[in-house]
């Protein structure tokens, strides 16, 4: 898969507000799925789905342990959206930057 379809489907994945929280609630910390299901009002199956969605866009890693599967944030994927998002903003505001220069020489 190429950098920028991991984006899209990274930025897929985030556009989900439960989705986003997920990420917020196993960033610094590993949790087994029931627990994080038991953080939010939909099923397990539906978090479960969720993971899958974060897990696939490559922003979640899963580790077995025994019958349990534990989730955490995956920095590596988190990483991409970051570099994305800041290559973006650095040209933004390299425009910005040329434009108040510009504006001050006149």
């Amino acid at each position: 898969m190429t950098d920028a379809q991991l984006h899209d489907e990274a930025f897929r994945a985030i556009a989900e507000p439960r989705r986003r929280a997920i990420l917020e609630l196993i960033r610094d910390e590993e949790l087994p799925a029931g627990e994080i299901a038991a953080r939010f009002d939909v099923t397990r199956t539906a978090i479960s789905q969720h993971l899958t969605i974060l897990k696939s866009a490559g922003l979640v890693q899963e580790r077995r342990d025994g019958t349990r599967r534990l989730y955490q944030a995956d920095p590596t994927g988190l990483l991409g959206l970051k570099q994305f998002v800041d290559r973006f903003w650095a040209t933004r505001l390299g425009r910005l930057k040329d434009e108040v220069e510009r504006k001050a020489r006149r």
